[in-house]
């Protein structure tokens, strides 16, 4: 590289911190496409931390990488990759994602932040009464809903058992089994209206009548408790997923829960044999979990029923193995300047964000300004057809004379020609609608917010550097992703004949380390590990061993089998291969010996053994190769 290149990016480094940098500073380009140097800075001082090699810490270092960064979106660009429905769908969910931070911090969001916070320290046992009627349904139908649990309700406040009155009346699905019984449910649980109208309630009442996008509901609360404050637990795992072992999980959970009961350590037991293998370094530690928060209602369940902090349970199957839980705490319930984070993410997410979307919109309009237009009723109701509502309806072109303008944001004009578009374009993703009036307005309240969020984001990437830096980021990373797929992944990932010629090429950086086939026996006592090594000594056999050392149910040895590579995690720390019966070994806690039958020694791995590797190692070749190209190009 020219060495007054390199000084001068040197310099522009060392000038930073004197004076102001200008943004229009011209670091290099790419294919006619500038790049500033600012980018480059904000870049190198975000990732640095990152960088695994020294050589690439130092600026010309990472100036390497920075390139071939931007020499990839350039060939992605060139490929169209920007231009392809997947990623303008990704980019777009994660541009709305990420605007929110910088407008929706608002005072609403923390309002229902709180809100929700306060009502999930509480749970509520309740029935509901649904009549359904959706948002779009013809005034007559509505009508006769509301009359509907209107009656059912007169007749539950007057005292009839509620949950006949539910069986009969109530059109929610599979009502005959549940009679309208919810269980327990907090904040978030169920949508916004009927949470409300349900924490609004007295324990024995029965509530006013709350509309949803489901219809009318009546809710009768049973109770209200608070809400389980959350726990840590430790396990040990032993997969039901891995077909390779020489043992059955259930055969094996049962020995290390027999180890347990006579007093073996926990934490050991799951260092050296929990399947778990992020837990089992901690001593099976978890973190801390509430009532929902895992993939497991057994395993939840188990870990709440377990009483006092050291207790453990019996054995317990999931749909990930067999577990044995030891409860360690439990906590008291987070303060809402712990969870606040959490809760406003919720809330813009959630049935509650339209309160929020409102809040946002009367917000952009005050900023940028907001001038509205011609209406869209009296022309779109004879413009669009009802053929919107089989959602086939085809766009006419609206003539210039008749394209009315709508609305104006700051700079910006709407006209009927692009709610015409956004009309046709929507219907194919739309619920099904009845109603040509509901389908219109909220067309509409959706076609408004959109041009609102957009203009809002498209100020703020010239607004706001360090929305611009992430979103320029994020932006190249889905165009990154995408161009490496197909010239790199799956390019080679599909090409078995340049893998094979890979393999061969390079055959010297596939080998096996010394192997040996050996069974591994283990136990916590020191006295059975010298009864083990002698038994082993005298011929017997390591399955007549554990036959007649484990006896009276209870698990003294455990025996694993195979061919082990040195270094793997079955065998001891400082394990010296030799042919026979092995001196005994501390790990863990454990007392482990070791019966060598074979010793295979270092040589060449094949093909079929490690395909992953070797197709991993030919992806590093290909890219090297196509950023030859690139640089070339």
């Amino acid at each position: 590289m020219n060495k007054i290149f390199i000084l001068s990016i040197t310099l522009f480094f060392a000038a930073v911190s004197v004076t102001a940098q200008n943004k229009k500073d011209i670091l290099l380009t790419i294919d006619e496409n500038v790049i500033l140097a600012n980018e480059f800075k904000r870049v190198y001082n975000k990732n640095l931390d990152l960088v695994q090699e020294e050589s690439q810490k130092s600026v010309d270092g990472y100036l390497q990488l920075f390139i071939d960064y931007k020499l990839k979106v350039a060939e992605a660009y060139s490929q169209n990759f920007h231009n392809s429905q997947r990623y303008k769908e990704d980019f777009a969910k994660y541009e709305e994602q990420l605007s929110r931070n910088y407008i929706f911090e608002d005072k609403v969001t923390s309002e229902l932040a709180k809100e929700a916070y306060d009502r999930s320290l509480e749970e509520i046992d309740a029935s509901h009464i649904l009549v359904m009627v959706s948002y779009d349904a013809v005034p007559q139908d509505t009508l006769k809903a509301y009359n509907k649990i209107k009656l059912v309700r007169d007749r539950a406040v007057n005292g009839e058992d509620f949950a006949t009155l539910a069986k009969k009346n109530s059109e929610e699905p599979n009502i005959e089994k549940t009679a309208g019984h919810l269980g327990y449910f907090t904040a978030f649980s169920l949508v916004y209206p009927f949470e409300t109208m349900a924490y609004a309630t007295e324990v024995g009442k029965v509530s006013e009548i709350v509309r949803t996008q489901y219809g009318y509901h009546i809710i009768k609360v049973h109770d209200r408790r608070k809400k389980a404050s959350e726990i840590t637990v430790s396990h040990i795992m032993i997969s039901t997923k891995d077909t390779t072992k020489n043992y059955t999980p259930k055969e094996r959970i049962q020995e290390i829960y027999a180890l347990l009961k006579q007093g073996e350590s926990f934490e050991s037991l799951a260092k050296q044999y929990s399947d778990d293998k992020n837990s089992g370094k901690n001593g099976g530690k978890l973190r801390r979990f509430s009532k929902g928060d895992l993939r497991s209602t057994s395993f939840e369940e188990a870990a709440y029923n377990i009483e006092k902090p050291g207790d453990i349970t019996e054995p317990v199957k999931s749909d990930f193995g067999w577990h044995i839980i030891r409860l360690e705490e439990k906590h008291s319930l987070p303060t809402y300047e712990e969870k606040k984070e959490m809760l406003e993410r919720r809330v813009k997410e959630g049935s509650r964000s339209k309160i929020v979307t409102n809040a946002v919109n009367k917000k952009i309009k005050g900023k940028y300004g907001f001038i509205k237009g011609a209406g869209y009723s009296p022309f779109f109701d004879s413009y669009v057809t009802k053929s919107v509502l089989g959602r086939n309806w085809l766009m006419d072109t609206i003539p210039a004379s008749e394209n009315k303008k709508m609305f104006t944001i700051g700079d910006r004009d709407f006209f009927y020609n692009d709610f015409a578009q956004y009309i046709y374009k929507r219907q194919t993703k739309s619920k099904q609608y009845k109603s040509m009036v509901t389908l219109l307005a909220d067309y509409y309240d959706e076609f408004e917010t959109l041009a609102l969020k957009t203009y809002f984001r498209d100020e703020l990437e010239q607004e706001n550097d360090e929305y611009a830096g992430i979103i320029s980021e994020y932006r190249d990373g889905l165009l990154i992703f995408d161009v490496m797929g197909k010239n790199v992944w799956r390019k080679a990932k599909k090409d078995t004949v340049g893998q094979q010629k890979y393999f061969e090429a390079n055959r010297g950086k596939y080998q096996w380390k010394q192997r040996v086939n050996a069974e591994i026996m283990g136990t916590s006592k020191q006295e059975v590990s010298k009864q083990v090594a002698a038994l082993l000594k005298e011929g017997t056999t390591s399955d007549e061993i554990k036959t007649q050392l484990n006896v009276d149910n209870k698990v003294n040895v455990l025996l694993t089998k195979g061919v082990f590579e040195m270094g793997d995690r079955e065998l001891p720390s400082g394990f010296d291969a030799q042919v026979g019966i092995s001196k005994i070994y501390t790990e863990n806690d454990s007392f482990i010996t070791v019966k060598v039958n074979e010793i295979l020694p270092p040589g060449p791995k094949e093909f079929d053994e490690i395909k992953g590797r070797v197709l991993s190692d030919y992806q590093t070749y290909v890219e090297k190769t196509w950023m030859d190209e690139l640089r070339a190009k």
